[in-house]
């Protein structure tokens, strides 16, 4: 095995384990950060040489802990780390999810939080999630890491009575979780973390309809991943997709949860985002999109979530039933200062101005295809902007 791949493999698996482990146990999110990164440099200059251990996650585990313990009789602070059994340590992350979650922190900054030290996303990847530039990122990160170790915020899971107020924030990291993975090609890795994610804070609240809502909303994008590559790699969009290729078993899935939701009788954000996708996975057994079903929870998701997705997405749907002239003044009304990095505005507008501008469509294609970080979506974005010179 590839020493270098082999620590890029357990950076994968295992960086949201590791991290809320060890600073469950320290009370200070940065230093066991700190540790970890430590951790995975002496692994890179040691397992060339020496191999690669049997079980990379304790080592790393083992390397981070001889770290702290340095650091602390460096600073002749008392530090307490216990041996864990590293063939089967607890799981802590979804712990930590609801410690970044607390009042005490900067709303703005909880979800980001969650996305870094459970997740291990980097601040330049969860800043062009948030629209926000890296170093004002960063800056947001590093202060709910010190209120946390300031304040004393308790490691631990909050009473049930504080579930509530804190379960949003809790799935938003989640969802954030997917999206990132979302485009990830060679691995569904941090997309499968978040509805393992989902599925333990279903089973932790369940009766909260959202949490419900949120893991049908992702088994449903979920069961499209196979759809989603042609057998070269090509980008597949939704309406040319195979639905012989869809998961049978995650739609069964994601409709089960959802039907569990709307029982509850508590709409919300997560649970009409489910629904939509279900609308789309109709087609299956349909052959066609039922598009005034679609434009209609688009319109009830705006009320209860006006995000820049929304709107996008009830462009779409407008540019179906009306034509494009029409979806085109839906996208006009968005403040340009909100969709200037925003890329599926851009994707969208390009597939639009197709029908009606050839050459805007060609600027708005090339301007898609800069803002994607997925290879097969930029090469699909440049062909799409071929056509159109």
């Amino acid at each position: 095995m590839d020493p270098n791949a082999a620590v890029d493999r357990a950076a994968r698996a295992s960086y949201g384990r590791l991290v809320a482990y060890l600073a469950s146990r320290t009370r200070d999110v940065a230093a066991a950060e700190d540790a970890l990164s430590e951790a995975f440099r002496l692994a890179l200059e040691t397992w060339p040489s020496a191999g690669v251990p049997l079980n990379p996650e304790a080592w790393l585990l083992t390397a981070a802990r001889r770290k702290l313990i340095d650091a602390a009789r460096r600073e002749r602070l008392p530090v307490y780390l216990d041996r864990p059994d590293s063939r089967n340590f607890p799981d802590e992350r979804l712990k930590l999810l609801f410690i970044c979650a607390h009042p005490a922190i900067d709303p703005m900054a909880r979800t980001p939080l969650m996305l870094q030290t459970v997740l291990g996303l980097d601040a330049q990847r969860i800043a062009g999630a948030f629209l926000v530039s890296p170093t004002a990122m960063s800056q947001r990160l590093v202060r709910a890491k010190q209120k946390i170790r300031d304040a004393g915020i308790p490691f631990e899971l909050p009473g049930r009575e504080h579930w509530a107020e804190r379960l949003e924030a809790v799935l938003e990291a989640i969802y954030g979780a997917y999206g990132a993975g979302w485009d990830d090609s060679e691995s569904n890795g941090l997309a499968d973390e978040a509805i393992w994610l989902a599925r333990v804070a279903s089973s932790l609240v369940p009766d909260s309809a959202e949490a419900l809502g949120l893991l049908a909303l992702m088994l449903h994008c979920e069961a499209r991943r196979p759809a989603r590559r042609g057998p070269d790699g090509a980008f597949v969009p939704l309406a040319e997709q195979d639905v012989s290729r869809w998961s049978r078993a995650m739609v069964f899935e994601a409709e089960e949860c959802l039907s569990r939701a709307a029982k509850m009788d508590s709409p919300g954000r997560f649970q009409i985002e489910a629904a939509i996708q279900s609308v789309h996975t109709l087609r299956a057994a349909t052959g066609s999109t039922n598009w005034p079903a679609i434009r209609t929870l688009y319109d009830k998701l705006i009320d209860y979530a006006p995000t820049l997705g929304a709107f996008v997405g009830r462009a779409v749907a407008i540019g179906e039933l009306d034509g494009p002239t029409a979806a085109l003044a839906e996208l006009d009304s968005l403040p340009e200062e909100r969709v200037s990095n925003y890329q599926p505005y851009w994707a969208v507008r390009a597939h639009l101005l197709a029908a009606v501008n050839a050459p805007l469509a060609a600027q708005a294609y090339s301007r898609a295809a800069g803002l994607t970080g997925d290879e097969a979506v930029r090469r699909f974005l440049i062909g799409k902007l071929g056509n159109c010179v």
